[in-house]
């Protein structure tokens, strides 16, 4: 492979290590840890320094590689060999993860800069700086590595950092359930993922990525030993086992909503553009094994398609602003992970690049939204807020008609898109995903103008909430119960203003070099023959201008038009409907406000059992077993032993003489009596 002299290794070192010396500096310097040696200000500075020299240096090399068609794929350090296992640190640099590291620090960057006005008031201001950065450090050495042991290092410094910022008002109860709960299903799905890795360094003897997709073919005839299973298939399911917990799909998707409970801005840090989406890059650059197994293309599917419809419902019913949005996440996080399963990797890594942009976008302008309302969440007390805050109004009206998928909008490519290729695959689960893609427009439309009709739109609700008094960090609110919302500074509003632009332009742009171009091609592998349909969808496209002027005539649009007339006509025109829906059908209700029960299950039924099942060890496995038997019975043993030598040592002289008669008499007995 040539090598194009302008991507370097020391630039795109350069990348990862600016946000950690920033996080380093701000962490160590800027905390109690180093002596509160620099304010806020040089904290800040810092951190957004370092985060601005990485999303210039991975803009620079996102150009080289689309137009020059640079690449680079090298190892920097090789920290050990084991036999003819290496172990080693390096990057690899294509269209895919080009594309991600300007996505990844772009978001984080306008994520930095509003932190500055959100977490004004915040005593642990320097802290949570250090905390954004370090994680923005751990998502680029995922996204950027060559081989499986650097990826898995992001992908549990993702997960550690991401423990420190949901728990990050550490003094609040429900943050410290909630950043357990998403440290623990979070192990549940590395664990598959580490098998998957063990299994792949096992067979393919390598840890780099080039090096093990080259023995694909060896690894497609060989079978999990002691079974008829294929290797390639349970390799692929442990993998996106791994995937599911980092990307939030059901039944792992569980800790995601409760994420909330941390400040916003890390809301739109892990769930648009970085964390969330670490799972579904993963499968898009393991696609040369996910091609050889059906098996494994069929469970993406029914998981992704479960999650985007199931996960929708419970948006329709949240009240709180965050939680909305973080359904709604869930709810494209399935769309992602369904056309993964129809073998549109291209696909789906487009979805995650608009949906990074819009979401972040979002999560931003509910932020601002809990600002102007002095730390009010709860959607029922809001309305009208466009009055008193344009721009965040506009932002999220942008924001919105880009996550329903409305022509010319970058969400109506991708999630156009995703919709084409899982009508067109030919696996058996394709049928459902293709029905739970649909129905999901609709219900996305319905809950995201539900959300944006009840705060911008109808009349002010400020002086009804009867919690008016507290807000989010638990401090009082001086404000009493008459302030009106007011605009938020300019560090808040310009993040918006500069994610909107993205949010409407990115996908007429980007949608033919990224899906029919040369962009993704030697980064993503599609077995044509086997899984035709993005073959198919290519012979379809007639540029982007073409495709949304045909969105409006279809299926797709009508639905969402309908899911936003419906939610206008139920929340502005005719508002005591959803209260009369709710009382006629309040087992539908209790269903969705409980989550479909999964959290009881998990509290009540998983953890009692494996609590059970924890006392039974401890008490049977420690207490009676390694205690009883093994450690006191050893020594119980030796003294029962020691007793009875000690009563055949007396130390008198007859004693051992009668001893030694008796056994020359025995011996005689053996060796001379048969003789005879």
């Amino acid at each position: 492979m040539e090598m194009n002299q302008t991507l370097s290794a020391s630039t795109l070192l350069a990348v990862p290590l600016a946000p950690l010396l920033g996080a380093a500096l701000a962490g160590v310097f800027g905390t109690v840890f180093g002596g509160n040696l620099i304010g806020r200000r040089v904290s800040h500075s810092l951190t957004i320094l370092g985060v601005l020299v990485a999303f210039v240096l991975s803009a620079m090399t996102l150009k080289s590689v689309a137009l020059d068609g640079a690449r680079f794929n090298e190892t920097l350090y090789t920290w050990m060999t084991v036999g003819s296992l290496r172990m080693e640190v390096g990057f690899l640099v294509d269209g895919l993860t080009a594309m991600m590291m300007v996505v990844v620090t772009f978001v984080s960057l306008m994520v930095h800069v509003y932190t500055i006005g959100y977490m004004e008031e915040d005593a642990g201001y320097n802290r949570f700086f250090a905390y954004i950065s370090l994680f923005t450090f751990a998502m680029l050495m995922l996204v950027m590595s060559n081989n499986m042991l650097q990826l898995f290092f992001g992908w549990e410094a993702v997960g550690l950092v991401s423990y420190l910022l949901i728990g990050f008002w550490f003094n609040k109860p429900t943050a410290i359930f909630a950043n357990m709960k998403a440290f623990l299903v979070n192990r549940v799905g590395d664990f598959g993922f580490i098998l998957g890795i063990g299994l792949l360094a096992a067979y393919a003897g390598t840890l780099n990525y080039t090096e093990a997709f080259a023995k694909a073919d060896q690894l497609a005839g060989a079978f999990f030993p002691g079974t008829d299973w294929m290797l390639v298939t349970v390799i692929c399911v442990c993998l996106f086992i791994g995937a599911m917990g980092k990307s939030a799909q059901f039944p792992l998707h569980v800790w995601l909503p409760d994420s909330m409970e941390g400040p916003t801005p890390i809301s739109a840090l892990i769930h648009a553009a970085t964390m969330v989406t670490a799972g579904i890059f993963m499968v898009a650059r393991m696609s040369p094994l996910f091609e050889l197994s059906d098996t494994a293309l069929n469970f993406i599917l029914v998981v992704g398609a479960i999650t985007a419809l199931f996960m929708g419902f419970l948006g329709i019913i949240q009240n709180d602003i965050k939680r909305v949005v973080a359904y709604s996440t869930l709810s494209q996080l399935g769309y992602m992970t369904v056309a993964l399963g129809a073998s549109a990797y291209s696909v789906a890594v487009f979805h995650l690049m608009t949906h990074a942009f819009f979401k972040a976008l979002l999560f931003l302008a509910a932020g601002s939204v809990i600002m102007g309302m002095h730390h009010n969440q709860d959607i029922r007390w809001m309305g009208a807020v466009r009055k008193y805050m344009p721009i965040t109004w506009i932002t999220s009206l942008l924001g919105s008609l880009a996550l329903i998928g409305t022509p010319l909008l970058s969400g109506f490519y991708s999630k156009d898109s995703i919709i084409e290729v899982v009508h067109l695959s030919k696996l058996p689960a394709a049928g459902f995903a293709h029905f739970a893609v649909m129905a999901g427009v609709f219900i996305t439309a319905f809950y995201s103008f539900r959300l944006y009709f009840l705060v911008f739109h109808g009349k002010e609700r400020y002086d009804q909430n009867p919690d008016a008094h507290h807000d989010d960090h638990g401090h009082g609110n001086h404000h009493g119960h008459e302030e009106k919302p007011h605009e938020s500074p300019w560090v808040v509003t310009l993040p918006l203003v500069l994610l909107a632009v993205p949010s409407v332009l990115v996908g007429y742009f980007t949608i033919e070099p990224m899906l029919f171009g040369e962009f993704l091609r030697d980064a993503i592998f599609v077995h044509a023959a086997a899984h035709p349909a993005m073959a198919e969808f290519s012979g379809t496209f007639h540029g982007a201008l073409a495709m949304a002027a045909h969105g409006l005539t279809t299926l797709p649009f009508w639905l969402a038009v309908t899911g936003v007339a419906l939610a206008y006509y139920m929340y502005m025109v005719n508002p005591a409907l959803p209260a009369a829906i709710k009382a006629r059908s309040m087992p539908v209700f209790k269903l969705l406000d409980n989550k479909y029960y999964m959290d009881w299950f998990n509290e009540h039924v998983l953890a009692r059992g494996l609590r059970g099942l924890g006392v039974g060890l401890w008490k049977g496995g420690d207490q009676a077993v390694i205690d009883g038997a093994v450690v006191n019975g050893s020594w119980k043993l030796v003294r029962w032993i020691s007793a009875i030598v000690r009563g055949l040592q007396t130390g008198y002289i007859y004693h051992y003489a009668l001893v030694m008669i008796l056994g020359v008499f025995v011996l005689m007995s053996l060796f001379v009596w048969p003789n005879r």
